[in-house]
């Protein structure tokens, strides 16, 4: 198992997208990472588009970002919700320019927006937040996933296998 023992954070807010959370939570679980919850606030109920309830382990401004090795950050609404909290957009910002494994898919490219860490930098993300990430500096290109260093992404639920195959490949 290449990602064994790994620490990987993982984003939530309302109306995340529930496979590209529980996806990611399992695979990497099965992968022999430790895989924590992180939110606005620890401890908190979030629903997903599907109504399924994902609780958060941590608030983003407990989180020392140093002590983990990746990030992941789920699509849906939540990424819009998450952009909200400068705490959230913090983490992302420190995670990224701390050399560590950040992944993104769907709309949570809002999230690298909001950020500051796009320019200049290969992404791809649901074809609607194109211009986003175009604005933010990123060059944009329609592909399952597109890996960057260690910037992950992916456009939507179908793309997940090859999304995940990736995040594991960059936490070697």
């Amino acid at each position: 198992m290449a990602a064994q023992g790994k620490k990987i954070l993982l984003m939530v807010e309302e109306l995340y997208n529930d496979r590209e959370f529980w996806y990611p939570y399992y695979r990497l679980l099965e992968e022999g990472c430790q895989v924590l919850v992180v939110s606005p606030m620890a401890g908190k109920l979030y629903k997903g588009g599907a109504g399924i309830v994902a609780k958060s382990d941590l608030a983003a401004e407990e989180v020392n970002p140093a002590d983990y090795d990746g990030l992941v950050i789920p699509g849906g609404y939540a990424p819009d919700h998450m952009r909200r909290h400068p705490a959230m957009v913090k983490l992302v910002r420190e995670m990224a320019q701390g050399d560590k494994m950040v992944a993104a898919i769907c709309h949570a490219g809002w999230m690298l927006a909001s950020a500051g860490v796009l320019k200049g930098r290969r992404v791809t993300g649901f074809f609607a937040i194109k211009d986003d990430l175009v604005n933010a500096g990123a060059d944009y290109v329609d592909q399952e996933v597109v890996v960057d260093g260690k910037l992950v992404t992916s456009r939507t639920p179908d793309d997940l296998p090859a999304f995940l195959k990736a995040i594991i490949a960059a936490l070697a």
